[in-house]
């Protein structure tokens, strides 16, 4: 979790799901009432259930409280949110930065919301080609805008723990739309970023 309050959890789910971690424990060999796992299955179900609760947040409802009036059309753009995500091939995390672009008309966003909707979508089962239009997409229809740009950058732990075993690989995935579909315009776009395209 991001902030700093102590997490409210359900205590049946948290059950429900550390039974079935203990028998994932047991299945790969381990004993789960060895000293350092007896707890390692209700610590891992809280983990899981932090590292997907996206699932019970609304990027709509979140932006709309947040909405204000704008008579300027200038690029906003909050660069480098942090982002943590697990890949729904192998439940392994793949983690980066986003960085958000929008030409408001009539209308900004509070800035910290454009984070919260990238830790929205970012706390399911992802893969970030999906993950990075779902940010733009909830940008463009919530926010009276000229056009969205949203860039992400990430390492996934699937190409670096297991399979190829490539360490140094990232990926990037971009979506835009409206004015940014205009070459010179993601061009200006990403000149004040300094993103290498």
């Amino acid at each position: 979790m991001s902030n700093n309050k102590v997490p409210q959890y359900d205590n049946e789910l948290v059950e429900k799901l550390a039974s079935h971690i203990k028998s994932i424990i047991e299945l790969l060999g381990e004993d789960p009432n060895r000293e350092g796992l007896l707890k390692t299955p209700q610590r891992a179900a809280k983990a899981l259930i932090d590292n997907t609760s996206g699932y019970h947040s609304d990027a709509e409802r979140l932006i709309k409280q947040a909405i204000f009036s704008h008579d300027d059309n200038d690029m906003v753009i909050v660069k480098d949110i942090e982002f943590y995500s697990l890949c729904e091939h192998h439940v392994l995390p793949f983690f980066g930065t986003f960085t958000i672009g929008y030409i408001p008309d009539g209308e900004i966003v509070g800035l910290s919301k454009l984070a919260r909707v990238v830790e929205t979508y970012a706390r399911r089962l992802q893969v970030q080609e999906r993950l990075t239009k779902e940010v733009c997409d909830a940008v463009r229809n919530n926010l009276k805008n000229k056009g969205v740009i949203v860039v992400c950058e990430a390492a996934h732990m699937c190409m670096k723990m297991r399979g190829i075993e490539k360490q140094q690989s990232t990926t990037i995935t971009m979506h835009y739309c409206g004015d940014f579909e205009n070459v010179e315009m993601q061009q200006r776009f990403f000149a004040l970023t300094q993103i290498k395209k």
